[in-house]
């Protein structure tokens, strides 16, 4: 969530964030009237708690008629004092409810539009000219079938549609991906993690997923706890309702995890193979600091993305994503997309966010700087969602028989193979 003091200070601010997003900017006057209520509120009922103290020792000093009339006034006040109770409870909770429902500050830089309108920041890498080669690239799920690792058909069978089976070189090639990411992270100064699948309500609110995410989150009701999205929930609430000593920080974790979404908006789109699907594993940097230090450690989070890619020696552009198309914790957010040769087009492998205290008010973390306490920042980014990087891999990488070379990088992970070579019929 926002900061309170800052809607107050420039509420302008907070709806041309709204507006930018594409959301409710009648939300920013409906909070401050609801945060203008909870404080004068706030403020009447501390007057009539006063005044009832200062009642309560005149009472049995007094007698007779005065005594008889205090007694009178003091009915009055207790009843005023559990109006002025209820009247600031009702108050802050519907503060925190709109409170709750307001996204991020989006950051000045961001483009401004929807998905469409994001600004292209750099490209790398050669795309392939498979003309020029003499042969037409298959699509991944073909290469899957043709190598042994891919196999749709049963996963269909088994869990239903977008579900699917790796198989031979292609459950090999997931667990490759996997430790070379967890390697590059725990290189560059990460702590690995292996984090929980479910989570309480409280984690998956305080990340920011339950609002405008909720229709792809999967939720165990008997139970009440949410299958996670991606590790970033976990990551975020690791350190929930804790005070960090500034010297910790940063603090930076790689978690790997199970991740599920329902992909409730996307009937439709990307159907064939695995690019789009309701589970997956994934490698994710998370990343706490101080607030000062968020846009540069962005800065660095994309670069370990952009070193990631590069190893696997993909062609890939960054983007800066536009403004309604953040989600509700991000402040700015930039996404690497690699070239996929039979869709034509770039798609994305990996998104780096910077949430700057959103999640950390949300969560109540905190740091401790000196005598100081103060919210601080969190970050996350994708380093390897992995059926998504297998897509790219073998469309990239595949040579005329079928066979796909294997990225120098991966080669220590599936014991020196340099290419994966079809399977015998």
């Amino acid at each position: 969530m926002i900061d309170l003091r800052l809607l107050r200070e420039d509420p302008d601010r907070v709806r041309a964030s709204q507006r930018a997003r594409g959301e409710d900017v009648a939300l920013v006057d409906a909070l401050l009237s609801a945060d203008e209520r909870r404080r004068s509120s706030g403020v009447r009922f501390d007057e009539l708690r006063a005044e009832q103290k200062a009642l309560g020792k005149l009472i049995p000093k007094a007698a007779g008629d005065e005594k008889s009339e205090l007694l009178k006034k003091a009915g009055q006040l207790a009843a005023d004092v559990k109006a002025a109770v209820a009247e600031r409870d009702a108050a802050a909770t519907e503060t925190q409810e709109l409170l709750q429902r307001l996204g991020n500050l989006v950051h000045p830089d961001v483009p401004v539009g929807g998905e469409e309108d994001f600004v292209t920041l750099e490209k790398h890498g050669t795309i392939r000219d498979f003309a020029a080669e003499g042969f037409e690239p298959k699509d991944h799920l073909a290469l899957g079938q043709i190598l042994g690792a891919i196999d749709v058909e049963r996963g269909a069978k088994v869990s239903g549609s977008r579900f699917y089976f790796l198989t031979g070189v292609g459950a090999l090639l997931e667990l490759a991906l996997v430790n070379a990411a967890m390697a590059q992270a725990t290189a560059a100064g990460f702590t690995p993690m292996l984090t929980p699948a479910l989570v309480r309500p409280q984690s998956m609110a305080g990340t920011g997923f339950l609002g405008q995410a909720a229709q792809d989150v999967y939720h165990l009701a008997d139970d009440d706890l949410y299958l996670v999205g991606t590790s970033e929930v976990p990551l975020a609430a690791y350190h929930m309702d804790e005070i960090l000593d500034a010297d910790r920080l940063p603090l930076r974790y790689a978690g790997f995890s199970p991740c599920f979404r329902r992909e409730a908006g996307s009937h439709g789109k990307d159907t064939r193979g695995i690019f789009r699907v309701h589970q997956f594993d994934k490698v994710e940097m998370f990343s706490y600091v101080a607030p000062e230090d968020s846009q540069a450690e962005h800065q660095r989070l994309l670069e370990w993305e952009k070193q990631w890619l590069t190893s696997l020696e993909l062609p890939y552009r960054v983007i800066d994503v536009a403004s309604a198309d953040l989600g509700a914790s991000a402040s700015r957010k930039f996404d690497c997309e690699a070239w996929i040769p039979t869709q034509g087009k770039y798609r994305e492998l990996t998104s780096t966010s910077d949430c700057t205290e959103f999640q950390s008010r949300r969560l109540s973390i905190r740091v401790r700087d000196g005598k100081q306490v103060r919210p601080l920042a969190t970050l996350n980014g994708t380093l390897c969602a992995v059926p998504r990087t297998i897509v790219a891999i073998l469309e990239n990488h595949q040579q005329a028989d079928g066979s796909v070379r294997v990225p120098e990088v991966l080669r220590p992970y599936l014991g020196g193979r340099e290419v994966l070579e079809p399977v015998a019929k």
